[in-house]
């Protein structure tokens, strides 16, 4: 498992929890390379590798305005690439890809007067693709599209008038890869087409590269939310979703669209919840855009309040059928069956401030991603023993907790 730990250090670990690499970059995200990304060298990893010591106005954790330098690092910690320096920073947050002829896509952030917003300056989002060679052959800039992301005139107004600067907070930009449906004959899902994400909007929608038009596009209005229900239905409200993407074809659900559904806080105006502060993991159909599974706490036979991220966090689908899930803000990766048995837990220890400007110090991870053992190094150390828990001692343990709703997949 490789991920952004809070002591700004990525790192990897094994399935009983033992951490087998750490390289002293952090990343927004840590992004691993497979040996075809990265010149057939194993271990490799697109990480931050510097920011601003006077970042600009309006800098967070969370917009890129901090970032000086993003790249690729081998093994070894050594730089084998890298873009952006204390004169051009890259200001890259979110989500950073490396691209089958070598380059690499990333979100990054601009400072800048847009006519017709209230504020003298607001944070807009590019997507921008660097050649190896440190040079951009391609941009997108999400301030061009706004009347193409399905807002109403009175929903333009309250964007324009937002106190937030960062009136959209993009969260991925990541190609869609091969899938089904293109080869169907559906071009709006061409592999080079990038999904997207606008956390603040409540929207998900597919970028073309060719003409950079939006194709496709889900919210920003949806039927109120129902954390439960029998599936398929359709899709109800989203709210400040994160790491949307397509289900790799090699993996089961190949083709649907998986979220991570924070039921956080956004919108224009601000989406109404649910009862409860609780998240939920959504697999959608992008075709007939009905939910064909999803995950909430009540699939684990728990409250459903009891699994709930705010902000950041992930969820990825792995070859056994199981998913992974990051619950971010707590630095909680589990993974349950399509059932919703939780198989595996874990608890990250790497504490530190998010920004140096916080106050606070957390554990949170922003995203987890699943990789083989065969993608480090041979001579790599890992373990993978089966834990059994103590279930009259730990009743709440996931392996103790009987699951009875079976309505609910």
């Amino acid at each position: 498992m490789l991920f952004d730990g809070s002591d700004q250090r990525t790192h990897l670990i094994d399935m009983n929890g033992h951490e087998v690499k750490q390289w002293h970059y952090p990343g927004f995200p840590s992004i691993a390379l497979t040996p075809e990304q990265a010149g057939g060298e194993k271990g490799h990893v697109l990480v931050q590798l510097g920011n601003l010591d006077k970042p600009v106005s309006l800098a967070s954790s969370g917009n890129g305005l901090y970032n000086q330098v993003v790249g690729e690092v081998d093994w070894d910690g050594q730089v084998r690439w890298q873009w952006g320096s204390r004169e051009a920073p890259a200001y890259q947050h979110h989500d950073i890809r490396r691209l089958a002829n070598g380059d690499t896509l990333m979100l990054t952030s601009e400072l800048t007067p847009l006519a017709g917003f209230s504020a003298p300056q607001v944070i807009d989002n590019l997507i921008r693709q660097i050649d190896q060679n440190g040079k951009q052959v391609w941009q997108w800039r999400v301030s061009d599209h706004l009347d193409e992301l399905g807002f109403t005139p009175e929903q333009l107004s309250l964007i324009r008038e937002s106190k937030d600067p960062d009136f959209l907070h993009l969260n991925t930009a990541a190609p869609l890869g091969a899938n089904h449906w293109h080869q169907q004959g559906d071009s709006r899902f061409a592999p080079d087409n990038i999904m997207v994400s606008a956390r603040n909007a409540n929207v998900v929608f597919i970028v073309e590269r060719k003409t950079g038009k939006v194709v496709w596009r889900l919210g920003p209005d949806y039927p109120e939310v129902k954390l439960a229900g029998p599936v398929p239905r359709p899709v109800d409200q989203i709210i400040g979703q994160h790491d949307t993407h397509f289900i790799p074809e090699d993996l089961p659900g190949a083709g649907n669209l998986l979220l991570f559904d924070n039921q956080g806080s956004a919108g224009f105006p601000p989406a109404r919840k649910g009862i409860f502060s609780a998240s939920r993991i959504l697999e959608i159909d992008p075709v007939t855009r009905k939910i064909v599974w999803q995950y909430t706490a009540v699939q684990s036979g728990r409250a459903p309040w009891t699994f709930f991220s705010a902000f950041i966090s992930n969820a990825r689908r792995l070859p056994n059928g199981n998913t992974l899930i990051n619950e971010g803000q707590n630095g909680r990766l589990f993974q349950v069956t399509p059932a919703g048995e939780i198989v595996w837990e874990y608890i990250s220890p790497y504490r530190g401030k998010s920004a140096p400007t916080d106050r606070y110090v957390t554990n949170r991870v922003y995203r987890a991603e699943p990789v083989s053992y065969d993608w480090a190094p041979s001579g790599t150390p890992h373990k993978e023993n089966a834990v059994t828990a103590d279930c009259e001692r730990y009743p709440m343990a996931p392996r103790c907790v009987e699951i009875e709703v079976d309505s609910e997949k």
